[in-house]
């Protein structure tokens, strides 16, 4: 790692592993940054449907399918490990096809993993977490370069607006699926109708597509030495620690809400309140990291904001519920924002951007799958959730240490050029 401003980093850094982005990966596109703002935003309200509308009828879908709450952690597990699998192609696929083209084809399979959610058998619901968590990790993994290349000299605003996007489409499907399986008949419509707010961004993602003949995948560029650097290692470690929570918050809160007395009705409305407050932080939090020069202070009271919130939800009289929640919700927007924030800030180029990335989110996903599927384990082994605030505590410890290094003001250590 080095600090800011940049220096040549000599070629004895690099290693044996190789990430390469080609041009085509990161092309040159002429439209008006507000209409490219626009079409980011507008995919980024898709990208969390597919996990949060889950959780508000877990119970619903463990008792229709007849799995127990340890099989129901599959369904919360494996979209998370998906993003961070197929995080992992993304740059891949970006260097072949063209990162615009590739997010097409991925909000198309996203659709069409949510509406498999349409078939109510258990089989069918992991099939659809599998596909949506693939769509969503390789268009996740892509943005935050689209966002270094569009918007170099407003990427932390940039992170912000796109994070409260995705907090956005996280709140109106955590609170609106309960009321959408009144209407529509089951909790199987009402998730699969998530698919086509999908295909509408689809649609208008196409409709900016560079032509064939536009895009100019010619030269490469190699990006050497990101898996060995350890900014980079604390950047991923930071991102997966915190997204961990937010994942245990979208599958599991909804049913600990429940369980402590709460109905489903308002156990989702809490929910999505909480994810709902994250658009506050979500957009400030990036801008004020944006402006110091070590980012670790903002790190520790987004954390401690998150700790304290999800332990009033489980042992806090429940007629607080809302305090905590609200509380929930400004620490972890601030924590996912400051995650994509740091990807950027780490990185001193757009490629090294996509690349670093992939690797967060890849890695960094990953790991967070573990928390909802722990939760799970948690709840089944002792029959009540107590022991579940012992791991938020370590989780959020551990996240704290990582936060504050990836925090400094240097840029990781790699080589980054035109071959």
């Amino acid at each position: 790692m080095r600090d800011i401003p940049d220096e040549p980093v000599p070629p004895s850094l690099a290693d044996d592993l190789l990430i390469d982005v080609e041009d085509g990966a990161i092309p040159e596109r002429p439209r008006h940054p507000l209409l490219i703002a626009a079409a980011l935003v507008l995919i980024a309200l898709n990208l969390r449907p597919a996990l949060s509308s889950l959780g508000p009828v877990l119970a619903e879908v463990v008792r229709d399918t007849g799995v127990s709450a340890s099989s129901a952690s599959i369904l919360t597990t494996v979209p998370v490990v998906c993003l961070g699998v197929f995080g992992l192609a993304a740059p891949g696929l970006a260097r072949r096809f063209g990162s615009e083209r590739v997010i097409l084809a991925m909000l198309a399979v996203l659709a069409a993993g949510i509406a498999l959610r349409a078939v109510p058998a258990f089989a069918a619901q992991v099939a659809a977490a599998l596909v949506a968590g693939a769509g969503i990790g390789v268009v996740g993994a892509l943005l935050p370069g689209l966002v270094k290349r569009d918007f170099p000299e407003r990427a932390a605003l940039m992170t912000g607006v796109y994070t409260m996007a995705l907090c956005g489409g996280a709140a109106l499907a955590a609170g609106s699926i309960v009321p959408l399986s009144h209407a529509l008949g089951g909790w199987p419509p009402a998730l699969a109708s998530w698919a086509l707010p999908a295909l509408v961004a689809a649609a208008v993602w196409l409709s900016g597509l560079p032509d064939a003949g536009a895009h100019h995948a010619h030269g490469r560029w190699e990006v050497r030495g990101l898996w060995r650097d350890p900014l980079a290692w604390q950047v991923t470690l930071f991102m997966g620690l915190q997204s961990s929570l937010a994942y245990v918050v979208f599958a599991w809160l909804a049913p600990i809400l429940r369980d402590r007395g709460l109905d489903p009705v308002t156990a989702g409305f809490v929910v999505s309140s909480s994810i709902l407050v994250q658009l506050i932080t979500a957009l400030t939090a990036p801008i004020v990291a944006g402006r110091r020069r070590h980012q670790g202070g903002v790190v520790l009271v987004v954390l401690a904001l998150t700790l304290v919130g999800l332990l009033g939800c489980l042992y806090a009289p429940i007629g607080s519920v809302w305090l905590w929640a609200v509380l929930v919700g400004l620490g972890q927007g601030g924590s996912f924002a400051l995650g994509l924030t740091l990807i950027v800030l780490r990185a001193g180029d757009p490629h090294v951007a996509a690349a670093l990335s992939s690797m967060a989110q890849s890695v960094g996903y990953t790991l967070a799958s573990c928390g909802p599927l722990l939760v799970g384990l948690l709840h089944d082994r002792t029959g009540g959730w107590g022991l579940s605030g012992v791991l938020f505590t370590v989780v959020v410890a551990a996240a704290a240490v990582f936060g504050v290094l990836a925090g400094r003001p240097l840029h990781v250590r790699v080589v980054s050029r035109p071959v």
